[in-house]
């Protein structure tokens, strides 16, 4: 069959292709084979301006023009090549040299392509330098506009007062905009953490020691030569002790960092699933749509629930990709090759994840009745407050009163706990006081935001 959205084994290329199709300029064969060519023409600009061969300006145009026009067409091309070397970045070299015969007979540049290199140093730029981009450009962005969703509705909920639960359990009662808040931290700290690590690259010859960089110019410092290339043209940070390949720490920090922000999503779309079960939130209705192909009236947290699976199979990749790449035997063996190229798939998961959630939030409707009547029907949580209070005033064993009050099987409401205070041998100033609590406006402080 041909491939489309029907016929694609994966998720990412079928159902939700319309969602995370942008990705492809990163991830997909297509992406790879252009951050290559990024990578070798650059490297070649780079020669010329310390000296090594003069690149005509015709050429430079040229090369500057597949750099920033590359297209699917020119991929074809690379592949077709390949389908002859066998070695897909050597493809790549013979591609290149090719639209340098297009502009330049002989050219002193041909034989300047990929020199002194092997293939992991333009695989282990490329495929920092895609990463990179598309962390920069789609991860990060997304992830932040999803954190400002969520303080948004922080702030609308602000003064919204709720019962907690812990173990399941009634607790102190709390407000729902801070419950939103601990997620907005959660995340905004793991932002700033991810955002420290750094997109590590080798640059170094078959491993790592420029042998034909420096068999051919020993008078040349490669050394300072590799650094100024990939840190200040790549704008990436060069890793100074390598095997032939990158030892990957630093992409597994990305993906374990990745990884926590995932499962403090997921634990969100648990307690707003939870919410909406409770009746605390409703869903807006969309004309059309089903929610049970037999039970007409259910309107189900999908959503949350889509955006749960496709993290739970980001995690999955994340943790085998931050496992399985920093290990490898001696100086290279091949199954980073294969596992580097489905750094897509778990992003993908994660922004199609993210896009969910979006989606989940817009539909909520605060149920504040259900929210109201569950304080209401739980004045038991106020026992804390009395029973604080009872402390200051030196009450004789006032944990014990409240304890033996409120875990029986009797009722707990604002009467019977005004009784219980009207019992209290204390003065009636203290008894207003402790008839004032209630548990809507036992709700504690918490910072401003």
């Amino acid at each position: 069959m041909e491939l489309t959205s029907l016929s694609a084994i994966s998720a990412i290329d079928g159902r939700y292709r319309k969602q995370v199709q942008h990705l492809d300029e990163y991830f997909s064969e297509f992406g790879l084979i252009k951050y290559r060519v990024l990578v070798e023409i650059e490297y070649l600009f780079f020669l010329a301006s310390k000296g090594f061969f003069t690149l005509s300006p015709k050429a430079q145009k040229h090369l500057n023009n597949v750099k920033a026009n590359f297209n699917p067409e020119h991929a074809q091309h690379v592949k077709d090549i390949e389908a002859t070397t066998n070695h897909d970045v050597k493809a790549v070299e013979y591609f290149l040299k090719k639209e340098l015969d297009k502009v330049e007979e002989e050219s002193p540049a041909r034989e300047w392509i990929h020199f002194g290199l092997t293939s992991q140093d333009v695989n282990n730029t490329a495929i920092p330098l895609s990463f990179k981009h598309a962390v920069e450009n789609e991860y990060l962005p997304s992830l932040l506009n999803l954190n400002n969703q969520f303080k948004q509705l922080a702030q609308q909920w602000k003064e919204v007062a709720m019962l907690a639960r812990t173990h399941g359990q009634p607790a102190s009662p709390t407000r729902l905009g801070k419950e939103l808040m601990v997620f907005v931290e959660r995340i905004d700290k793991q932002v700033a953490q991810l955002m420290h690590i750094p997109f590590s690259a080798k640059f170094g010859g078959a491993t790592g020691n420029f042998n034909a960089h420096h068999i051919a110019f020993g008078e040349i410092d490669w050394i300072a030569f590799g650094n100024e290339f990939v840190n200040e043209v790549l704008e990436l940070e060069r890793s100074q002790f390598t095997t032939q390949i990158e030892h990957y720490d630093n992409l597994a920090a990305f993906f374990d960092a990745m990884k926590r922000i995932n499962n403090i999503l997921i634990d969100l779309c648990r307690d707003i699933w939870t919410y909406i079960s409770m009746d605390y939130f409703k869903q807006r209705i969309k004309a059309g749509e089903v929610g049970s192909s037999a039970m007409p009236h259910k309107v189900n947290p999908i959503d949350f629930e889509n955006a749960e699976g496709n993290l739970g199979l980001a995690n999955a990749l994340f943790e085998h990709l931050s496992a399985k790449l920093p290990i490898s035997r001696l100086q290279r063996d091949l199954t980073d090759s294969t596992v580097l190229r489905n750094v897509g798939q778990p992003v993908a998961h994660t922004i199609i994840a993210i896009r969910s959630i979006e989606k989940g939030l817009g539909k909520l409707l605060l149920n504040e009745a259900k929210i109201k009547e569950d304080l209401e029907n739980n004045w038991a949580v106020v026992a804390e407050a009395i029973q604080t209070i009872l402390r200051r005033e030196q009450y004789p064993n006032p944990y014990e009163a409240l304890k033996d009050l409120t875990r029986g099987n009797q009722k707990i409401d604002k009467a019977s706990m005004h009784q219980f205070i009207d019992g209290l041998e204390v003065s009636a100033k203290i008894k207003k006081e402790l008839k004032a609590i209630t548990p809507g406006n036992y709700t504690g402080v918490h910072p401003d935001f």
